[in-house]
């Protein structure tokens, strides 16, 4: 179970959280929590979090809430497959992933024709998805023209159901892929970093001096097969957020969305403003960070882009370490997994 080459690892079956923390526990506090510090380690628990923090520390949350983005649709082959909304564009138009199902396996099978421009996908209730262009460069990613009875947001929590992969082997609820914090629909996957907390635990911080503050970032697909180069996605940070960052000791990000929304908010000072929009930034070493001192996280999959993020708060030594220690001694992965604090 030791990391092959940097951010290169096996991952073993036993290690993948297959059902909410409150399923397999006694809530969705009941997580465990990995602290790294330089070549420094600890072994927690979530409800110890407070000890970790210090006064004048400013949690930083995403806001986001989840839709149930995954479809059912069928191909003008016959074909059923699901369809993955990520991300609404100008003019009706969205991303969106075709599936074979809603698992980790190839979008679609070998012997499947491969979605093609102009092709139609029939969806529930007689919606239509038109597949114009691929997105970007990417191989799965589809820009699409959405045609339907109802108002986005509508139509999916009336026929959608949230996106799961191979690893989740039964449905579970919307309320199971949102945080006690979330207010603002836009995701189409959880920021799972936030799921934990409780409004217990928010309430503790805050007596214990550390600040909160709040950010939106809506989530688009997560990329478990190809590791592709993230992609742009809305964020906004308000203006009390930003005098916030700027005020605190240290500015720890409830997961890399917080990461990605703080770093794309930055002047030529390096000062956190307020600002919205679409954001392509993409963190690496090379890039560095310039506004965020930690990070609370899960654990990301081999290869996965976000390891080079953390490589960026962290650096690579630090990284390394970290997970080694985590597949030693069992954490678990994905959103219903552990959690990982970077300080």
């Amino acid at each position: 179970m030791m990391l092959e080459t940097a951010f290169d690892f096996v991952l073993p079956p036993e290690l993948e959280a297959r059902e909410p923390a409150e399923l397999r526990g006694s809530g969705r506090d009941d997580v465990r929590l990995m602290v790294s510090s330089g070549d420094r380690i600890v072994h927690a628990h979530f409800n110890d979090l407070p000890r970790f923090l210090r006064p004048g520390d400013l949690l930083v949350l995403n806001t986001t809430a989840t839709l149930p983005a995954a479809l059912r649709a069928k191909r003008e082959n016959g074909e059923e497959i699901a369809l993955h909304y990520s991300t609404s564009l100008p003019g009706g138009l969205a991303v969106v992933e075709p599936r074979v199902v809603a698992g980790s396996q190839p979008a679609l099978p070998a012997k499947s024709r491969p979605p093609h421009a102009s092709e139609g996908l029939l969806l529930p209730g007689g919606a239509l998805a038109q597949l114009l262009i691929p997105y970007r460069d990417s191989t799965r990613l589809w820009i699409a023209q959405l045609s339907l009875p109802l108002p986005l947001t509508d139509y999916l929590r009336r026929y959608g159901r949230p996106i799961t992969y191979s690893y989740i082997k039964e449905p579970f609820p919307l309320a199971a892929y949102q945080t006690v914090y979330a207010r603002d629909e836009g995701s189409a996957e959880m920021p799972s970093a936030g799921r934990a907390f409780t409004r217990r635990m928010l309430a503790c911080l805050r007596r214990s001096g550390v600040a909160l503050a709040k950010i939106v970032l809506h989530a688009g697909v997560a990329s478990l097969e190809s590791h592709e180069r993230p992609y742009e996605e809305w964020y906004e940070v308000p203006l009390r957020t930003a005098e916030r960052v700027r005020r605190a000791n240290r500015v720890i990000a409830v997961g890399t969305t917080v990461v990605r929304a703080l770093e794309s908010s930055v002047d030529r000072n390096g000062e956190v403003i307020a600002s919205r929009g679409w954001t392509d930034v993409v963190i690496t070493p090379e890039r560095g960070v310039k506004v965020v001192d930690g990070l609370l996280t899960g654990f990301h999959e081999p290869r996965a882009s976000h390891l080079k993020m953390l490589e960026a708060i962290a650096g690579r030594e630090h990284i390394e370490n970290a997970y080694r220690e985590a597949l030693q001694h069992g954490y678990l992965w994905h959103e219903f997994g552990d959690l990982h604090l970077i300080v």
